[in-house]
């Protein structure tokens, strides 16, 4: 009776684990905002490593793509592409994505002839 019942509540905490929502990160400039902003934005980046993101912009410029930030120690690939959406380089957020045109297509009615 004890092996189901700890099979049920290993099946809970597993289903209660894809219940639970995903850390998103927030869009943040990371050519202006300071440590603590940067910490709280992006997912994965704690403040030793923002304020190393900081100081990296102080020494050699600003930011000009995503892929840049990989040269501060601490960041990697699986951090760049998680957060990947919230990097901004400027305080604009990127254009909205635009939708997808339908076609239309119409039915012809055609009088029946007799």
């Amino acid at each position: 009776m004890q092996s189901k019942f700890r099979t049920l509540l290993a099946a809970l905490a597993v289903a209660a684990s894809f219940a639970l929502p995903a850390f998103a990160a927030t869009p943040v400039n990371v050519n202006k905002a300071d440590a603590a902003t940067i910490a709280k934005s992006l997912d994965g980046i704690g403040q030793s490593t923002a304020q190393a993101i900081v100081a990296w912009r102080q020494a050699h410029g600003p930011f000009k793509r995503v892929e840049d930030l990989a040269q501060v120690k601490g960041i990697g690939k699986g951090t760049l592409e998680r957060n990947h959406d919230a990097i901004r380089f400027s305080g604009d957020l990127p254009p909205p994505k635009a939708a997808p045109t339908k076609s239309v297509h119409h039915k012809v009615k055609t009088a029946a002839k007799g």
